[in-house]
């Protein structure tokens, strides 16, 4: 990536002209505050947390939705939400390199779909509002719930201002209220919303049209997380934006021009200017 490159990212990043799209690989140097365990974020890691520890079945270690069924079905919905809760709401977990990155470009609008409250932390002392998306859930033609954050709390939205900056988190977050996209019902549920438009507010779907995205810790290689962007940045410029992907597949290869993202082969720590840390 060159430095003219680079500067043009940052640049767009600030303006709101590029909105950064942050997948599991932006938490690789979180660690537990008191064991220095690091944080469950990709399928994997969040699959053999979730197993106490221990690998499960070959095919349920494909993707963690398949795992969070199976889970489930076995001991209620309640049993992933529980294990969610205490992973990213009751656990301590130390900030760094690229959440205090953000925090100092201060992006006006921002997709994450980590389901920790990293992202949401340094807003804290700017009013904002957190978009969360909600699935299998009746008697409601919205399949989100606004919160707006005024400095001091969170409150129930009827509406987002546009004018504050948008936090959209659509698999979840424990904070202010525990709701999450998890298993693979969640997911046919979610993404079938997202595709007939129900999963984004008015406001958003008119601020996303001829934006660029920068996909950041994002790796794309398995299908849910490929239909969920796919969907998340629909109207986007021509060309849609990049991609960070240190060392990318072939099968990625194709994806990223097929969405018109141009592949930049490094990693986020690089493009950023901090290494992981140990």
């Amino acid at each position: 990536m060159t430095p003219e490159l680079r500067d043009k990212l940052i640049a767009g990043l600030k303006t709101g002209s590029i909105v950064p799209y942050l997948g599991p690989g932006v938490l690789a140097d979180v660690k537990n505050a008191a064991t220095g365990e690091p944080i469950p974020a990709d399928s994997d890691s969040l699959i053999i947390a979730m197993n106490n520890g221990k690998p499960m079945a070959p095919k349920l270690m494909y993707e963690f939705p398949l795992a969070a069924m199976n889970v489930e079905l076995k001991r209620g919905r309640s049993t992933v939400t529980r294990f969610l809760n205490r992973t990213y709401g009751d656990t301590i977990w130390t900030r760094r390199a690229v959440h205090d990155w953000l925090k100092e470009i201060r992006p006006a609008y921002v997709i994450d779909i980590n389901r920790d409250t990293q992202l949401q932390d340094p807003y804290a002392a700017t009013p904002h509002t957190v978009i969360v998306d909600i699935a299998r859930l009746g008697g409601t033609d919205f399949r989100y719930k606004l919160y707006s954050w005024d400095g001091v709390t969170y409150q129930r939205a009827q509406a987002i201002n546009p004018a504050l900056p948008i936090l959209f988190k659509p698999m979840g977050t424990p904070k202010p209220e525990p709701s999450y996209i998890a298993s693979d019902a969640d997911y046919v549920d979610f993404i079938t919303e997202l595709m007939g438009g129900f999963s984004i507010p008015p406001v958003v779907k008119a601020l996303r049209k001829g934006k660029q995205y920068l996909l950041m810790g994002l790796r794309l290689n398995r299908d849910t997380e490929r239909m969920v962007m796919s969907d998340m940045i629909y109207a986007a410029a021509e060309p849609a934006g990049w991609a960070l992907i240190q060392e990318p597949t072939d099968k990625e290869r194709r994806f990223c021009k097929k969405q018109g993202l141009e592949l930049i082969e490094t990693d986020v720590f690089d493009f950023i200017g901090a290494g992981v840390l140990a």
